[in-house]
C-alpha cells in the first residue's frame, strides 16, 4: 500500500504540480497520513482487552531477515554435487581421464579404493571407476593419461601452514605472521598478509599438497582469521582469489547463498608469556567472549522483540552489531571453524572448560603434544571432540612438547578421536607432509587412517570436505597421481592436479624421470613393525617411559632369518659381509657383542644350535645387521630441552657482537663441547634406540628462523649416544674432533642483533688462518692446527658465493703458509652449484638438511629434485666426487637420519640417484662423516652393531631389537 500511495503522490506531482501549486502540500499530507497510517497496527494485551500501538520501521523486512539469518548454519547449498563446473574453474582448462588407477578416495573413513578411471573436467570430478563410453563421446579436448596401477590420492591438505605469511626465502619484510598489539585480535585477517610471491607454494605442490588453512600465528591469545587457500596461483594473481569459499562478510557482502565456514587462530601456554603467564591468557580468553556473549545477547533479544512483532520496545534502534567483536559472535553461534595452538594438558583443559562456560566447539587443537594422554578431557569440549593436528616426530623442542610421542597419533586414534597430520610450514617443510602420515603410519596408525590425516580428516575439521580432501563426483578436482603408494618413504607424484589444472610439467619445466612402473612391491601398502608393548609403556609413564636397555645381554645371541649384514672397518669403511641371495635368509651369531659367524652355510648354523652353550635366539623376520649410524649439526648431547637455555649450555660469546671477556683467554673464545657434554637426554637416548650410536655435536646451534647461534661455535666432540656418563668406557670417542665456524648474512627476523658484514667475517677467518691469534691461546693454537690440516675445518655456510670466496681463501692460505686445509662446507644448500670446483679444492659436505628448502636469503637457490627437476644437490655432488655426508639441525632429527638416507630406495629416486647403492646409504651416515671429521681409527672394528627386525636399515618395514657392542662385550636388548 505504501508503494501505491507513494506512486499516486508521483504522478499527481507530475501531472497537476505546475497548474495548481495549493495542491503540492495537500497530496505530501495525504500521503504522509496513509503511509503512517499502514504503518500501525493494534495487537492485544496480554493482561486484558488493552491494545496498544506499534509503530513498524521503514526496514522492517531488513531487520527480520537479519534475525532469520541469526540461526543459520554454514554448509554447501543441496545441489552442490550436481554442479558442472567450479566456482574455481579457469577458462582453457582441458578435461582429464586418469585411466587405469588404483583410487583412494577417501570416502567411508579412509577405507574406500576403487579401480578404474578418474574424469576432471570443469574443474570438478565427473566420475570414478567406470567411466560410461557416452560420457567421454561428449566431450572435446579429453587429455588421457595412463596411470597403469598407480596410486591416486584426493590433494593433501594441510591444516595448519604459514605459508604466504613467513614467506620463503626468509626475510624481516616476509614476517606477517604474528602482532604486538595484544593479545585479543580476532578482527586480524591472515589474508592481510598472504604473500603469493612465496616460494614454498611450488615446492608444497611438487608434494602433493593442493591446499591449506593460512594461520595467523601463535604468539596472540586470539591471533585472528584464518582461510582456507588453494596453492595454485590464479590468473587474476591475488591473494583473495586463492581462497577457498570466501566468506561473504570478508568484503562486506552480504549472503547470496548458503553461509559459508569462517576460520580462526587461538593459541594458549608458553607462547603468550609476553602478555603475562597462563592466568593472564586465560583471562583475556574470557573477557573478550564475555564481550562477545553481550553483542549476542542484545542481538538475540532485539530479534525476539523484532519477531514478537514488539516494535515498540525497539522503536529508533539499530540492529546490534559489533564491528570489534562480529567474529568472536560468530564463533558463539558456531559459525567459525577455530584452530587452537595447545600442548599441554592444563592448556588443553583450560579451553575445554572456556567452550562450556561460552558455549562453543573447537574444530582442531593443534601441537597438543599432550592431547594424546587425555583423551577424556578432549571428549569434554562442547559441541563435540575436536580433531587433533599433531607432528609425527617433531618433539622436545620446547618444555611443552617434551611429553610428546611417535605413537600419539596411534593412541588417538584408539581413542576414536580424529587424527591430522600436519606441517607448521615453514617449521617442517609443507612438501613433506606425506612423511609425516608416513611417520604415524609407521609407528602404528592403520593405514587408512594415515591416508585420511592429510586429505579428508582436514577437510572435514575445516567444513571443506564436500569439495576437498576427498574424491567423489561433484568434488574438487584436486588430485595426485603418485609413483608409488603414498605411504612409502620417498613417495613422490608423478602429477598434481589443483581445480582440474596441471601443476607439474610443461615449459619451461624439464621432461622427468618418474618411473610409471616401480614394481608390485612399492605399489602395495608398506609392511610396519608393531609397537604395542612401547606405545602402551609411553602411556603408562605419561610420554616419559624409561629409554635405557631393557637387557644387557653377555654372550651368546643367534640371530636367525638374517638377509644381509655390513660391518664398519678400519682401512676399508662400509662393507657388506654377507648378503642372502634368491631371498635366502641365514644366520648370524654374536658372541660378546662381536659377530663370530654369518652365512647360511652349516657351520655358523651348527653354531646357533650348539646346546651346550646359553644363548639367547631372535628371529629378524628377514631382518638386517649394520653399523652403528652417525649424526651430525645438532646439538645432540648438549641439551636436553632446546628452548630452554637452562637445560643446555647456555649462550655462547660471540665476538661478533661484544668483547669476550679476558677470563676466556683470547678474541676468539674458543670453547670445547666436551665440556658441556650431557648423556642420558632423551633425544639422544631415542636417537640410540633408532640405530644412531655416535654423535659428533658443537656449541653452535643453528635455527630455522634465527640461523647461527655464533661465528665460532668451538671444538666439535664424538661421542657415545647410548653411554651413561663421561666417565663409562667409550662414552668419549673423540674429545675434540672439529673447529666449527659458521658464516652467512644478517638472518631474518632478527634485526635487533645483526651480524657483521660478510666481507668483515671473510677477514676475520682470514687473519686467524694467518696466525692472527697467539698461539699459546685455545684460538691461536686451534686455528693453526687447523691450516696444518691436523684438525677438521666445518664451517656451516649455505651460499655459493660465500663458498667461493671461502674456496679462494684456502687457496690462499695454503699457497703462503703450505699444509692442507680440510675444509668440510656443512649445511650447503647452494653446493651443487660448485660441485666441481669443491671437489677439486678437496673440501668436504654436509648436506643439512638433506631435503633443501630456501628458508633463507643464502639458501634460496636449492635444487630442489624430482618432481620439479631431475637432479638433486646429493646426486650432483656424487657425481662429481665430493665426499658427502648427511646431517640434521635440530636434536630430535637425530633419530630420522636412517630414513633421510633410505629415502635414495624410493623408485623415482633411485631412478635418478642410479649409483647410490646399499653401502653407499652407509657411508652417508657413518664413513663420509668419519672421513670429513678425521675419526675413521677411533671407532674401527669394533664399532658398535645394530640389529633391524623386518627389514634393513634404510625402510620404514624394520624395527630396531638390539644394539651389540664388541668393546663393551654386551648386546643390548631393546
Amino acid at each position: 500500500m505504501e508503494s501505491r500511495t507513494k506512486a499516486r503522490v508521483n504522478v499527481l506531482l507530475t501531472s497537476r504540480a505546475p497548474q495548481r501549486p495549493f495542491l503540492l502540500a495537500l497530496c505530501v499530507v495525504v500521503a504522509t497520513l496513509t503511509i503512517y497510517a499502514c504503518n500501525i497496527f493494534l495487537t492485544s494485551s496480554s493482561r486484558g482487552a488493552d491494545t496498544r500501538i506499534h509503530r513498524v520501521p521503514r526496514n522492517a523486512q531488513r531487520i527480520l531477515q537479519q534475525c532469520a539469518a541469526l540461526k543459520a548454519i554454514p554448509g554447501p547449498q543441496a545441489d552442490f554435487y550436481l554442479r558442472q563446473l567450479s566456482d574455481r574453474f579457469e577458462e582453457g582448462t582441458k578435461p582429464t581421464l586418469i585411466k587405469n588407477a588404483h583410487v583412494w578416495t577417501g570416502a567411508r573413513n579412509g577405507t574406500e579404493t576403487v579401480v578404474g578411471d578418474v574424469l576432471l573436467s570443469g574443474g570438478v570430478v565427473k566420475g570414478i571407476g567406470y567411466i560410461p563410453k557416452r560420457l567421454l563421446d561428449d566431450i572435446t579436448d579429453l587429455i588421457t593419461v595412463e596411470a597403469d596401477g598407480a596410486w591416486v590420492t584426493p590433494g593433501l591438505v594441510d591444516l595448519h601452514s604459514h605459508v604466504g605469511m613467513l614467506s620463503a626465502p626468509g626475510m624481516s619484510g616476509t614476517f606477517d605472521v604474528n602482532s604486538r598489539h595484544g593479545p585479543i585480535l580476532p578482527w586480524l585477517r591472515s589474508i592481510d598478509g598472504f604473500n603469493t610471491h612465496d616460494d614454498a607454494f611450488e615446492l608444497a605442490i611438487a608434494g602433493g599438497v593442493t591446499s591449506a588453512q593460512v594461520l595467523p600465528g601463535s604468539g596472540n591469545a586470539i591471533g585472528g582469521q584464518a582461510f582456507m587457500m588453494k596453492l595454485r596461483k590464479t590468473s587474476e594473481r591475488s591473494p583473495t582469489s586463492m581462497i577457498i569459499e570466501p566468506p561473504h562478510n570478508l568484503n562486506g557482502s552480504e549472503a547470496d547463498g548458503p553461509l559459508r565456514w569462517r576460520h580462526m587462530k587461538q593459541a594458549c601456554g608458553e607462547n603468550l608469556r609476553r602478555y603475562g603467564n597462563r592466568m593472564d591468557a586465560l583471562w583475556s580468553f574470557r573477557q573478550a567472549y564475555n564481550e562477545a556473549r553481550k553483542v549476542k545477547q542484545e542481538q538475540d533479544d532485539f530479534c525476539s522483540q523484532a519477531q514478537a512483532g514488539l516494535w515498540d520496545e525497539i522503536s529508533g534502534q539499530d540492529f546490534p552489531e559489533s564491528f570489534q567483536w562480529e567474529m568472536l559472535v560468530d564463533v558463539l553461534r558456531g559459525r567459525v571453524k577455530i584452530a587452537n595452538h595447545c600442548y599441554e594438558a592444563v592448556d588443553l583443559d583450560d579451553i575445554v572448560r572456556l567452550t562450556n562456560e561460552f558455549k562453543f566447539p573447537i574444530a582442531s587443537f593443534h601441537h597438543a603434544q599432550e592431547a594424546w594422554l587425555v583423551p577424556e578431557v578432549l571428549k569434554r569440549t562442547w559441541g563435540g571432540t575436536p580433531a587433533i593436528a599433531i607432528f609425527a616426530s617433531n618433539h622436545r623442542y620446547k618444555r611443552e612438547s617434551y611429553r610428546g610421542s611417535n605413537f600419539a597419533p596411534r593412541v588417538l586414534a584408539d581413542n576414536d578421536i580424529s587424527v591430522v597430520m600436519k606441517s607448521d610450514h615453514p617449521v617442517l617443510n609443507s612438501r613433506y607432509l606425506m612423511y609425516e602420515a608416513q611417520q604415524a603410519h609407521y609407528y602404528g596408525l592403520p593405514p587408512h587412517l594415515a591416508l585420511a590425516s592429510v586429505t579428508s580428516t582436514p577437510s572435514r575439521a575445516a567444513g571443506m570436505l564436500h569439495r576437498i580432501g576427498i574424491l567423489a563426483e561433484g568434488t574438487d578436482a584436486d588430485v595426485v597421481l603418485w609413483d608409488s603408494h603414498p605411504l612409502h618413504l620417498g613417495a613422490t607424484p608423478r602429477q598434481v592436479w589443483i581445480d582440474g589444472v596441471p601443476q607439474l610439467g610443461g615449459s619451461p619445466k624439464p621432461t622427468l624421470v618418474i618411473p610409471e612402473k616401480p614394481g608390485h612391491t612399492w605399489k602395495e601398502i608398506p609392511h610396519v613393525p608393531t609397537w604395542d608393548e612401547e606405545r602402551e609403556e609411553a602411556v603408562k609413564y605419561e610420554g616419559l617411559p624409561p629409554l635405557a636397555p631393557k637387557k644387557l645381554f653377555k654372550g651368546k645371541v643367534v640371530l636367525n632369518n638374517v638377509k644381509e649384514v655390513w660391518i664398519r672397518t678400519g682401512e676399508e669403511g662400509i662393507k657388506e659381509r654377507w648378503a642372502g641371495k634368491n631371498g635366502e635368509t641365514g644366520t648370524v651369531v654374536l658372541v660378546n657383542g662381536g659377530i663370530f659367524c654369518a652365512g647360511a652355510d652349516g657351520w655358523c648354523l651348527s653354531e646357533s644350535k650348539n646346546d651346550g652353550d646359553s644363548h639367547l635366539e631372535i628371529d629378524l623376520h628377514g631382518g638386517s645387521v649394520g653399523p652403528g649410524l652417525m649424526t651430525f649439526g645438532s646439538p645432540l648431547g648438549i641439551e636436553e630441552i632446546a628452548g630452554e637455555l637452562s637445560t643446555g649450555d647456555g649462550l655462547l660469546y660471540d665476538a661478533y657482537r661484544g668483547d669476550i671477556p679476558s677470563v676466556v683467554g683470547d678474541v676468539g673464545g674458543v670453547v670445547r663441547a666436551v665440556d658441556a657434554l650431557q648423556f642420558g637426554t632423551r633425544n639422544a637416548l631415542v636417537a640410540h634406540r633408532a640405530g644412531v650410536t655416535y654423535a659428533t655435536s658443537s656449541l653452535l646451534k643453528t635455527t630455522l628462523f634465527a640461523g647461527p647461534s655464533s661465528f665460532i661455535g668451538g671444538l666439535a666432540t664424538t661421542f657415545r649416544t647410548g653411554a651413561g656418563h663421561a666417565l663409562e668406557a667409550g662414552a668419549i670417542v673423540k674429545p675434540v674432533t672439529a673447529l666449527h665456524l659458521s658464516m652467512g648474512r644478517t638472518e631474518p627476523y632478527i634485526a635487533t642483533v645483526p651480524t657483521v658484514s660478510v666481507s668483515t667475517q671473510i677477514a676475520i677467518l682470514r687473519r686467524l688462518l694467518l696466525e692472527g691469534e697467539d698461539e699459546n691461546t685455545e684460538t691461536g693454537f686451534w686455528f693453526k692446527r687447523a691450516v696444518e690440516g691436523s684438525i677438521p675445518l666445518i664451517i656451516d655456510v649455505g651460499n655459493a658465493d660465500i663458498m667461493a670466496s671461502l674456496l679462494r681463501l684456502k687457496a690462499d692460505i695454503e699457497d703462503q703458509r703450505g699444509g692442507q686445509i680440510k675444509m668440510v662446507f656443512s649445511g650447503a644448500t647452494e653446493a651443487h652449484l660448485l660441485a666441481k670446483e669443491i671437489a677439486q679444492a678437496k673440501v668436504g659436505v654436509i648436506l643439512s638438511p638433506v631435503r633443501p628448502f630456501p628458508n633463507r636469503w643464502d639458501n634460496r637457490r636449492i635444487l630442489a629434485g624430482p618432481p620439479i627437476v631431475n637432479e638433486t644437490a646429493l646426486g650432483t655432488l656424487l657425481k662429481n666426487r665430493v665426499i658427502v655426508a648427511l646431517g640434521v639441525q635440530d636434536a630430535w632429527e637425530a633419530g630420522n637420519i636412517r630414513f633421510e638416507a633410505g629415502w635414495r630406495s624410493n623408485p623415482t629416486q633411485a631412478a635418478l640417484d642410479s649409483h647410490i647403492d646399499q653401502r653407499q646409504r652407509y657411508d652417508l651416515v657413518t664413513s663420509n662423516l668419519e672421513k670429513l671429521m678425521g675419526i675413521e681409527g677411533w671407532i674401527g672394528d669394533e664399532g658398535e652393531l645394530v640389529v633391524y627386525q623386518g627389514g634393513d636399515a634404510f625402510n620404514m618395514s624394520s624395527k630396531i631389537v638390539a644394539v651389540a657392542s664388541p668393546k663393551r662385550g654386551v648386546v643390548e636388548l631393546l
